[in-house]
């Protein structure tokens, strides 16, 4: 019999372990900051009580949900049990603007569901040249303001809860701000993942300031880096590109719902699991 229910977060630290075994790579303390962002937005499905498949519709604000961590265990797939699941759990959305990141062959089954394609997200990996810059100073809480409309401005949708836990530091994450004229100009978030680090989000008023964001992440990390890339982050791509980082895999944005995305040469997306 297969039952549902709201998951717990020592549920969701198991749940983002079946991540890691899909190679999903996850930052190594991204469960406290994704409860936070929504603690009734995570949905386990049970066989006779044991967890067989997991999904995230997490409710950012009144508008917006995103919809994310969608994972089937093997031997439970091709049942029916992850598209009840995924319905029981869009439920928790109400009337919102959903948006999810998705294998881009999962398409055809997306739409079924109402969700619209809006564009790609390109996975960038590799050695970044290591460098501290002397404008760039670790975030603190009361930059916190600040970060969150920069971010909002870039992704399209505020995301308060999930991002004041997300952009204070953590023993394997660190947020950095570009500061010029007084003023933050950029932005980035670099995390420890099973393997590398991953930065997201990333944003910036010119290049220079990107390129210098990025060089500090690598200081810090001491690893190769992972950048999630929006299709509309052109000048983000370029310096990908020129830093010799090797694209690996694309994922398919789509939205049930309406949805204005802006256009953001220079934003690098926090997760794609939660948005």
């Amino acid at each position: 019999m297969t039952d549902f229910r709201t998951a717990t977060e020592e549920d969701l630290t198991a749940i983002l372990g079946w991540a890691a075994e899909e190679g999903w790579n996850p930052g190594l303390e991204d469960a406290a900051a994704f409860f936070q962002a929504d603690p009734e937005g995570f949905f386990l499905a049970e066989e006779d009580g044991t967890p067989v498949a997991a999904i995230s519709v997490v409710n950012h604000n009144e508008g917006y949900a995103f919809l994310g961590l969608y994972i089937v265990r093997p031997d439970y797939r091709g049942k029916g049990i992850g598209l009840a699941l995924w319905t029981h759990a869009l439920k928790h959305a109400g009337t919102r603007t959903v948006g999810l990141d998705g294998v881009e062959d999962q398409q055809a089954n997306y739409a079924a569901s109402g969700f619209a394609h809006a564009g790609g997200t390109t996975r960038y990996s590799g050695p970044v040249p290591a460098q501290r810059h002397a404008a760039i100073r670790p975030a603190g809480s009361g930059d916190l303001p600040q970060l969150i409309a920069r971010e909002a401005a870039a992704s399209g949708t505020e995301k308060p809860t999930y991002l004041s836990a997300w952009f204070l530091p953590a023993e394997t994450r660190q947020t950095f701000v570009f500061e010029q004229a007084g003023q933050i100009a950029g932005l980035c978030t670099v995390r420890r993942c099973g393997e590398g680090a991953k930065v997201g989000p990333l944003q910036a008023d010119n290049t220079e300031i990107a390129q210098a964001l990025l060089a500090q992440a690598a200081d810090w990390a001491g690893s190769e880096l992972i950048v999630d890339v929006p299709q509309s982050a052109t000048a983000l791509t370029e310096i990908c590109e020129t830093l010799g980082m090797a694209p690996s895999f694309r994922t398919a944005r789509m939205y049930r719902g309406p949805f204005e995305s802006p256009e953001a040469p220079l934003f690098a997306v926090t997760s794609l699991e939660l948005g």
